[in-house]
């Protein structure tokens, strides 16, 4: 069996490295949204041409960039959505919104001190972690029936 795993939210930590570091010699491949701020931010406007309202140049890249996102949450079979400590991850919320609709199998990574901010995100998952390791034994247990160590 072949996971395809779909790695979203917070982009400012290496937690997505982690999981893929971790899960190396698993049957699993990673797909994400586009994690270098600055090209998420401008690519509507580098595509489709200059905005002099930011509300239309940030309109613009949400744009584009929910066309990956999109596609990615419906290619995958479990999607894992990160909210980090530093930033207000609004996207994240939506994504993993989107995510539990289509009836994907739904994994929140956050920390405890957003336990009661994202207690109702925390009810579409099947599982929450707090730390990425976890994801990664969620993923082996699902793959190989294995526990850990």
């Amino acid at each position: 069996m072949t996971l395809k795993v779909y790695l979203s939210g917070e982009i400012h930590t290496d937690w997505r490295e982690q999981i893929v570091e971790g899960a190396k010699g698993l049957d699993a491949s990673f797909n994400s949204p586009v994690t270098d701020h600055a090209a998420s931010d401008d690519c509507g406007v580098a595509i489709l041409g200059e905005e002099p309202n930011k509300y239309w140049h940030d309109h613009k890249g949400a744009m584009v960039n929910a066309i990956r996102t999109r596609k990615g949450i419906e290619d995958a079979d479990v999607v894992v959505v990160r909210f980090g400590d530093k930033y207000k991850q609004w996207n994240a919320a939506f994504d993993a919104g989107y995510a539990a609709a289509l009836g994907k199998s739904l994994i929140i990574l956050h920390g405890p001190d957003h336990q009661h901010a994202l207690k109702e995100v925390d009810a579409t998952a099947l599982a929450v972690a707090e730390e990425p390791h976890q994801v990664v034994e969620i993923l082996r247990y699902v793959l190989t029936g294995a526990l850990p160590a």
